[in-house]
């Protein structure tokens, strides 16, 4: 008998008669002979729903209280599956993600995993129930509840299936696997029977939105096979491993973009060593993540950077930078938003050259300006004005090879709301 850990998100279980279609799937699986771990988010749009909730009555809810509050999002889920599951036929019993033993950092909003002790999992398995566990959260050894970031039940459904010696993972979704890019923008990308677990977490960072990096980094940590389907076709999915292989003239494998990019400019520093450390120093400090860094050359004895964070914390960014001007005195510091990340990523890019210069002259036959560049072994960035995003990735797309004759499946069949 095998172990498999099943993961549904939010549109899987968004009403009673997708709630009733997973618990069906979660039976078949059953009834195939395998000990059942199912991993579920809250219904819907109930974790945003609660954010403008809170927003209501405190526009500065404190962290804490905000984790104590959207943790009910899951404990709905699991508790209406496990009924649903219940009604059905089945045994099924639900847990939180304390009750299930996943202990996190003492960190709110985006706490880390520190360790998984699955007993009442394991107690559950054996009873012959189908144990249903809180995506999304955990408790600290201090016994606070904390949660896991958005798309966190992703991270706590590949942990789970870690810690039990799992045989398999299942992520169900709205799509039935991992696309080339995004099926919404390109109806028809191309489905991938596999990708490497460095491809994925490279997508995954770079805005794909079907796994969540972290997630990635367990399964390919822990080596859990790993496989992304449907929640609402019988398709094969596609597996994340070690190792897959390329199709023949294809080097380019998936095609992501990030929507909320901000560039900040410093001009004018002082070329001298500690700067640079002064300047991104106190951007950790303050949480701020930094991505894209671009140096200019120096010119009597000064110096231009300009860099990339989310466009939600560019006013953040610059009150940092307004801060840190008596250490590092600048001429000027600028911010510009509306801008997006297009990023092309392929395990076989390092061995053959002049795929970047492909991508260069793609997006500017559009006549669209680059702005900025990262590059790595696997992956190569650019930073473009958002307005001519799709018709950038539809032309990248086509460029590398990737187009299609089918069309791409995106979501489910109708049900009453």
């Amino acid at each position: 008998m095998s172990l498999i850990v099943m993961k549904f998100g939010g549109s899987s279980v968004g009403t009673p008669d997708r709630m009733r279609h997973v618990a069906g799937r979660i039976l078949a699986r059953q009834r195939e002979g395998h000990d059942i771990v199912v991993v579920v988010s809250a219904m819907g749009d109930t974790t945003d729903d609660l954010i403008d909730l809170s927003k209501q009555l405190n526009p500065n809810p404190p962290a804490r209280e905000m984790d104590m509050l959207l943790t009910t999002g899951e404990q709905v889920s699991i508790a209406l599956l496990a009924m649903t599951i219940q009604a059905m036929g089945g045994e099924a019993m639900s847990l939180t993600g304390w009750q299930a033993g996943i202990t996190t950092e003492p960190v709110h909003g985006r706490a880390k995993i520190a360790d998984i002790a699955p007993d009442r999992v394991h107690a559950g398995l054996k009873e012959g129930r189908i144990v249903i566990v809180a995506g999304f959260q955990g408790v600290t050894e201090a016994g606070e509840i904390t949660t896991l970031g958005r798309g966190g039940s992703d991270t706590t459904a590949v942990a789970l299936a870690a810690a039990l010696n799992a045989d398999l993972c299942e992520i169900y979704t709205d799509v039935d696997g991992v696309y080339s890019t995004d099926p919404r923008v390109v109806r028809n990308a191309r489905k991938l029977d596999a990708i490497t677990y460095d491809e994925m977490l490279e997508l995954a960072h770079l805005g794909a939105a079907v796994l969540h990096p972290r997630a990635v980094e367990y399964a390919k940590q822990y080596n859990v096979t790993l496989v992304v389907r449907s929640s609402f076709t019988d398709r094969e999915g596609t597996q994340v491993k070690e190792e897959a292989a390329m199709e023949q003239g294809i080097v380019v494998r998936g095609i992501a973009y990030d929507k909320n990019v901000a560039r900040i400019s410093i001009m004018g520093v002082e070329d001298v060593p500690g700067v640079l450390a002064k300047v991104f120093g106190a951007l950790a400090d303050a949480g701020i993540d930094v991505d894209i860094i671009v140096q200019s050359g120096v010119q009597d004895g000064k110096a231009d950077f300009s860099f990339t964070v989310s466009g939600d914390v560019v006013d953040a960014a610059m009150q940092v930078i307004e801060e840190v001007r008596g250490a590092v005195p600048y001429r000027e510091a600028t911010s510009e938003s509306g801008l997006v990340k297009v990023s092309i990523v392929g395990a076989g890019m390092v061995s053959n050259p002049g795929v970047a210069a492909q991508m260069f002259q793609t997006i500017s036959g559009l006549g669209v300006n680059i702005k900025m560049v990262s590059t790595s072994e696997i992956k190569v960035s650019c930073v473009i004005d958002a307005e001519p995003l799709n018709d950038v990735v539809r032309a990248l797309h086509t460029a590398y090879g990737l187009d299609t004759n089918e069309q791409a499946f995106v979501g489910g069949p109708q049900v009453r709301r």
